[in-house]
């Protein structure tokens, strides 16, 4: 047999998505190059990995075991690489984060020279709700979490990084009665919320409950994405953080409707439980923030504290 490294790698991604298609889109590779890999993988061996019946794709039992195999030898060149960096003095191995889903406008530009620095390093990202990701880091699945909300019931180390600006947001078409909208002009609106769990939500429901606004009509989403095109869409209105808006707000898609104790305030912070003992490389990136995280802020975010011009 002369399988290559490549053929292993393509082969594991297929029998994970049962799918060439999408193991293609996720390796990054054209479709037809796939399928030649795993034609040529296929034809190292007397018995079928796969079937294809109708147009689905389904893998053998021969085939699940070869792709348990494939991952082991995949995992063990891995670690050969890693081996290699460390001697060579290098920073290898991996790091795990688990983020709310608002974060994500903004982590990777936290992670982005890191991760360029150290090229040996492996980054998983999670991104979640606020109570799947505070679950995370409860059960050791992460080394660091991102949130705006620091959970009460855990002993956690955090470094604070920057400003979270939330705002009651509209469609273009939104017009209310006066040039600042009052309380009452929102009764009648439709709201559109985050699931239960996401601490956009919760800081949305605290504030309509403290002004005693009316929800006749309510709708709920389960990511910010999806809140923000809702809105775009005229479905309703919503209080979502500033941040991840500015192209919508620029471009007259979105609105900001002024009107009274908003914008709402809290903190990003980079969180990690107080008993973990972080990795080498987690510790390369706790010092690599609070080394960098005021210039990253001004240079990346400073339009962001400056949205009061919307």
């Amino acid at each position: 047999m002369n399988y290559t490294l490549h053929q292993l790698v393509i082969f594991k991604k297929i029998a994970e998505t049962q799918s060439v298609t999408k193991a293609s889109e996720q390796l990054f590779l054209t479709q037809p190059a796939v399928s030649i890999q795993l034609k040529n993988f296929q034809d190292q061996f007397n018995l079928p990995l796969f079937e294809v019946v109708g147009r689905k794709l389904y893998i053998t039992e021969f085939g699940s075991e070869i792709a348990k195999a494939a991952s082991k030898i995949l995992e063990e060149v891995e670690a050969i690489n890693y081996k290699s960096s460390l001697f060579e003095g290098k920073l290898a191995g991996k790091l795990k984060i688990a983020i709310v889903s608002t974060a994500k406008y903004a982590m990777p530009y936290f992670l982005s020279g890191f991760v360029k620095k150290h090229s040996m390093v492996d980054v998983t990202m999670d991104v979640t709700n606020k109570m799947s990701v505070i679950g995370a880091l409860e059960n050791n699945e992460c080394d660091f979490a991102m949130v705006s909300t620091i959970p009460k019931k855990l002993k956690i180390e955090r470094i604070e990084l920057m400003k979270n600006k939330m705002f009651f947001v509209a469609g273009r078409d939104y017009h209310p009665h006066k040039k600042e909208a009052s309380l009452k002009d929102l009764n009648k609106s439709l709201f559109i919320f985050r699931e239960k769990g996401s601490a956009t939500r919760l800081a949305m429901e605290r504030y309509l409950f403290k002004h005693k606004i009316e929800i006749v009509r309510k709708m709920e989403l389960t990511s910010n994405e999806a809140v923000k095109q809702a809105v775009i869409a005229g479905l309703g209105i919503s209080i979502m953080p500033i941040i991840g808006m500015n192209e919508a707000l620029k471009n007259g898609d979105l609105q900001i409707i002024k009107i009274k104790d908003l914008p709402l305030e809290t903190n990003w912070n980079l969180i990690w439980l107080k008993t973990k003992k972080l990795t080498n490389v987690a510790q390369a990136f706790q010092h690599y923030i609070i080394e960098n995280k005021d210039e990253i802020i001004e240079n990346e975010f400073k339009k962001y504290n400056n949205s009061t011009k919307y």
